[in-house]
């Protein structure tokens, strides 16, 4: 039996300004060790909302959320950072990526913000990633000297250095040409295949979400079909 990741229990968001508009509306489901999930709706459906949920970011709401089993309700904000950095990895429409640090130091700085492991062992952590990657040859490089489609597997590396239980990515193929959506979306299949990483996915691209293991389709802050 799989492993349960995550479980978002009757989750509800509404913005007070000044009248009361609800954003979510009642939402339960769960995702599982090694699934590859794609949330997908018309623009302002909720979708970044929910994310910034699911993600720990967004503590204003009614409902339940749960990460390997443990409620993120009440949870002071230096737990739920501690919950980001160690359990949660992060891959956005724009990288982030610092032009200051050579790849392999952005790669290494999660790991070295969590400190399980001493510099040199989070080097080679980062350097492994890289591998896994295809793109370990460019650490040396700053981020600047890359093309889009490099940079975004920079990005996917800096979120596996602390092996999370769950991959979140908003639009991470939002900015990239065709080719390029190609290779991170097989790059997120292999994880999954290879590595039993569970991944969530916020995507427009519906060809990208038609290829994944199960869509949670969101319309009018409800779940239309999961």
């Amino acid at each position: 039996m799989s492993k349960r990741i995550l479980e978002a229990q009757s989750i509800s968001k509404s913005f007070h300004d000044p009248v009361t508009i609800p954003i979510l509306k009642n939402l339960t489901f769960s995702i599982d060790q090694g699934e590859f999930v794609s949330v997908t709706g018309k623009s302002g459906c909720g979708k970044s909302t929910l994310l910034y949920i699911l993600s720990t970011m967004d503590t204003d709401y009614e409902g339940d959320l749960f990460i390997d089993g443990v409620s993120m309700k009440n949870k002071s904000e230096k737990e739920l950072a501690r919950v980001r950095n160690e359990k949660i990895g992060f891959v956005f429409q724009f990288h982030y990526l610092l032009n200051e640090f050579s790849v392999l130091e952005n790669v290494m700085l999660p790991g070295i913000k969590l400190g399980r492991y001493s510099r040199m062992e989070t080097e080679d952590r980062a350097m492994q990633k890289l591998k896994i990657l295809g793109i370990h040859e460019q650490a040396l490089k700053r981020p600047n000297q890359l093309s889009g489609g490099q940079k975004q597997r920079v990005a996917i590396a800096r979120a596996l250095i602390n092996d999370p239980l769950i991959v979140m990515g908003d639009e991470p193929t939002g900015n990239l040409d065709k080719k390029n959506s190609e290779v991170v979306f097989d790059i997120f299949k292999e994880l999954t295949e290879s590595f039993n990483q569970t991944l969530l996915v916020v995507t427009h691209d519906n060809e990208f979400a038609a290829r994944t293991h199960r869509i949670i389709e969101m319309e009018d802050g409800q779940i239309i079909s999961a």
